[in-house]
Order: structure tokens, then sequence, then C-alpha cells
């Protein structure tokens, strides 16, 4: 689905545009590390994506039937929309469960300790897209 309208995102790192529904631009000078975004998409403490998806897993158990399986989720999705579906998928579903990974405002029921701090560092979101991409091949 294209997107008309350029949308600015309050993030914890530098604001950025949504364009056409994508964050095109890394949140980092980093490229994404696949190998450590599949252990924080595992994870069940950092990611906590298994407590809602399900993937190509077979070692893991209890995997999640809430969301969308992982693979197809992302099937036709390109980097950029990925990177913007975890940043805030609310930006795309204003009614999803998913939690917003990279995102300090407009939060609800945040317990203090947590406040003003992000799911995910920037790194860890360029790290579980480039995992999510792996899953296209």
């Amino acid at each position: 689905m294209a997107w008309a309208a350029l949308l600015a995102l309050p993030l914890a790192a530098p604001a950025q545009a949504l364009v056409d529904g994508e964050m095109a631009v890394s949140l980092t000078s980093q490229p994404g590390d696949p190998v450590r975004g599949r252990q924080i998409v595992l994870n069940r403490q950092t990611g906590l994506c298994l407590l809602c998806h399900q993937g190509p897993f077979p070692e893991e158990r209890f995997q999640g039937t809430l969301g969308p399986e992982l693979s197809a989720s992302v099937a036709k999705l390109s980097a950029g929309r990925i990177r913007a579906q975890l940043v805030d998928a609310r930006q795309f579903n204003p009614k999803t469960i998913m939690p917003p990974y990279f995102r300090t405002d407009r939060l609800n029921r945040v317990a203090s300790q947590f406040a003003g701090r992000t799911l995910l560092e920037a790194q860890e979101i360029e790290d579980v897209v480039a995992f999510l991409m792996t899953l296209k091949k």
C-alpha cells in the first residue's frame, strides 16, 4: 500500500520521515547483524516476538498465535517497511497489540523504571530487520 503523506515520527533517536509506508534509512550507521537479530527474536525477555508470533524455529516451544507467522508477514515487505513496523506498528494499524519497539512517547501505563526508554535500541532494531530479511529467501 502506498502512503501519500509524509509523516514525522517522534522517535527515541533523531526523527525520521515515513515515506510511502517505509523508513528507508537505517537507524544506525552499522549494518544489522542477522545472527544477533535472530537471538533477539527468540529471546523471550528482549524481543518478546514469540509471545505473539511463530516462525521457522522448531527448537522453540510455545510460539504465539496472536500475530501472523513471521516468514509470511515479512514475505512481501521491504527492509524499510519492516523497520517502520518495528519502530511503531500503530502507524499502519492504530488498534494493533504489537508494542512500539523504538518509541518513548504516546505510550500508556509505562512503569517508572522504563519511562523514556525504548524496548529495543537502534542497533537491535537493525539486527532484527536484517534477520527478518533472511526469512524471505
